[in-house]
């Protein structure tokens, strides 16, 4: 098909709204990624039942929330902060199926390196350069929010933006 054919059919899903990650202290995890990762703020909200716990299936769905704008986009992060009901235990290790990461675009991945270490954020290794695949060229590490959430900082080859 062609472009123009493509850009009038009709199409399930048109995009992403926004990434979401539950959280065990919003103000927490709203300084780390604004802190760390330069997200903005554009949106604080509490919800209880309604809507929110028909979409969540939690009868007694409870939570605040705060939306956070991604760096260079009109992507957002949502995170959610559950009052009720309680979190269960978890294991979020990177082999494990279901656990996601978020990969955050860094222009010098050593200089970024330096401000984690000194904030005491949780890294899986300083800087790797990527050697092989489509990537090569590149540096990337894997690093852990407050909560242990696997997050990945990729800085493109050079003469390549993201």
């Amino acid at each position: 098909m062609n472009d123009i054919a493509l850009s009038t059919e009709f199409r399930f899903v048109t995009g992403v709204n926004h990434i979401g990650l539950t959280v065990t202290d919003l103000e927490r995890s709203v300084a780390f990624y604004t802190e760390i990762f330069e997200c903005e703020v554009v949106m604080r909200q509490e919800k209880q039942g309604g809507y929110l716990a028909a979409i969540v299936g939690y009868p007694d769905a409870d939570v605040k929330m705060a939306h956070l704008r991604l760096p260079g986009s009109q992507h957002r992060l949502e995170l959610f902060e559950y009052r009720s009901p309680q979190s269960a235990p978890r294991d979020l290790e990177p082999r494990n199926v279901g656990n996601a990461h978020i990969c955050f675009v860094a222009p010098d991945l050593d200089k970024l390196y330096v401000r984690l270490v000194e904030r005491r954020v949780e890294t899986f290794s300083p800087p790797v350069a990527v050697d092989t695949g489509a990537n090569a060229g590149g540096k990337s590490l894997y690093l852990r929010d407050p909560d242990g959430i696997t997050l990945e900082v990729f800085q493109p080859p050079p003469g390549r933006v993201h």
